[in-house]
């Protein structure tokens, strides 16, 4: 199975990263933590410290299934100034391969011209950032190979929707009973 790659700067969201790497690493979905400032340890918007897999020289995109960008501050704005993942992203998204996002970070989407003609969602106050979008307000939006979501308190849904699209519904649905979300 390919890989999926998550991307943290300092500042992170520590709710919106690590609910993602768990769920998917409990459905043993490839999932590598990329720091993209080439440290082995990125401080989240928390002050909680985090040991990255790998750094951004290591992503194969070529072995890679989906790119994932958590929200958080100043996390968001430090992913959206790294000229080395916007180009990584773009250059993902014209192959139409599958790009996630949580809270703030759908802006970097929407300032990057990813989301021209999508329907997303992001943190509330941040709807302007969605550049070309239609913006609405479910919990997470997957609309062709992009998907957003809100925030921290959306963040199970926004992992239990990567892995429906990364291996199957029914996995989804099988790990939703597992971690007795939403019953």
């Amino acid at each position: 199975m390919k890989t999926c790659y998550l991307f943290l700067a300092e500042g992170f969201e520590e709710i919106e990263a690590l609910t993602v790497v768990d769920l998917l690493r409990r459905d043993q979905i490839p999932v590598q933590m990329v720091s993209v400032d080439g440290t082995p340890y990125v401080k989240g918007s928390h002050e909680i410290e985090v040991k990255a897999d790998c750094t951004m020289q290591d992503v194969d995109l070529v072995n890679a299934c989906m790119l994932v960008l958590p929200g958080g501050m100043p996390g968001t704005e430090n992913l959206f100034a790294n000229e080395a993942l916007r180009k990584m992203v773009l250059d993902f998204h014209k192959t139409n391969r599958r790009i996630a996002a949580i809270c703030a970070a759908p802006s970097i989407l929407g300032r990057w011209g990813i989301l021209q003609g999508k329907k997303a969602v992001c943190y509330p106050g941040r709807e302007e950032m969605l550049e070309g979008a239609t913006v609405l307000k479910d919990e997470v939006v997957t609309d062709g190979n992009i998907t957003t979501s809100r925030g921290m308190g959306t963040a199970i849904a926004f992992g239990l929707e990567i892995i429906k699209l990364l291996d199957c519904e029914t996995e989804a649905g099988a790990m939703k009973s597992k971690i007795i979300y939403r019953q």
